[in-house]
């Protein structure tokens, strides 16, 4: 292999890295970084470190179902199913033991069975039977939600005081539900981007025919993409059941809007392939900071599903202008 051909193999994978990296981590650092700049000088109260650890379990709720709404997103799919899905893990945590610490990990167990059922019954529907991903975990939701009916009513109950030391309480002065978020992230992170398997996922989700042809096993990662994102989920339900004390039997309700947004804002493809995990949970600390922003400035509670939808707005309309100019440069 002569020099020339080898300087153009290496510019080929510098590229292949630089660009993404450039295109999503590098916008919504950016944009994080601004805004926490308006905080400082319109809402000091917003940035301060009472508010900010206030804050971050949230944040980091958000960011593990971000987490789990991109790897449905990079198989071009939408999970609605994410709001009963996280509402049934709450209240198998908290209604199951009772506020008997014994009886807590026997919960945890049967949502995450729960959860395995429902990504499985999400993924099958989606993958063999080729329903539409909307329709189908529009279908699961309503079948979520009467589980959730049937184990508790429709009446909150008072969680463990383990689940709430460990899920609600802090290490080191931050919240420990902050390290649960970054260990996903490290996991989907890893597997996504430095395994042979997140590899031919993302291939999968960039182009299906074409992962057939080259005999991937195409059904069986788009059903997974649904399994383990329900994981996620479960993950974030037990989270809130810990960090609320009691939690409502509806916790999932408000969080299926943010984690489409957090996925757009973090510069993953609403039609599928590469994704970008660390970019997503960054988006997931920026939308979470401007509703505390918009809060600390008077705007109403009851509007923040409008910033939540003007923030995806936004994330589609600077990536959509971006990925224009590379095609007519392409072109």
């Amino acid at each position: 292999m002569n020099s020339s051909s080898m300087t153009s193999t290496s510019l080929q994978k510098q590229s292949l890295f630089r660009i993404p990296m450039a295109r999503s981590f590098m916008t919504v650092v950016f944009s994080t970084i601004l805004l926490l700049v308006v905080c400082k000088v319109f809402a000091p109260s917003s940035v301060s470190w009472g508010a900010l650890s206030g804050s971050l379990p949230f944040a980091a709720i958000i960011a593990v179902v971000g987490l789990g709404q991109l790897l449905v997103v990079q198989q071009g799919g939408f999970d609605l199913s994410l709001p009963g899905s996280v509402s049934l893990a709450v209240v198998v945590a908290t209604h199951y033991p009772q506020q008997n610490d014994a009886l807590l990990y026997q919960a945890v167990l049967i949502a995450l069975g729960m959860a395995l059922i429902a990504g499985f019954a999400n993924g099958i529907l989606v993958s063999f039977f080729r329903l539409n991903s909307i329709i189908a975990t529009i279908g699961i939701n309503a079948l979520l939600y009467g589980a959730v009916f049937a184990t508790s009513g429709g009446v909150p109950s008072i969680t463990t005081n383990l689940l709430a030391e460990i899920a609600g309480g802090e290490t080191f002065r931050v919240p420990n539900a902050v390290y649960f978020a970054l260990a996903a992230t490290v996991v989907v992170s890893f597997v996504l981007k430095k395994t042979l398997v997140g590899r031919r996922f993302e291939a999968i989700g960039a182009s299906p025919p074409a992962g057939r042809a080259a005999g991937l096993r195409v059904r069986v990662h788009q059903m997974m993409a649904y399994v383990f994102a329900q994981l996620l989920y479960c993950m974030a339900g037990i989270l809130i059941a810990g960090i609320t004390r009691e939690p409502t039997a509806f916790q999932g309700d408000t969080l299926l809007l943010p984690s489409v947004a957090v996925v757009v804002l973090g510069g993953t493809s609403l039609l599928g392939g590469r994704g970008f995990p660390i970019s997503t949970v960054i988006a997931a600390f920026f939308l979470n900071q401007l509703s505390q922003f918009a809060l600390s400035v008077g705007v109403p509670y009851s509007a923040q599903t409008i910033i939540q939808a003007l923030a995806l707005g936004f994330g589609i309309g600077v990536y959509s202008l971006r990925w224009r100019r590379n095609v007519r440069k392409t072109t």
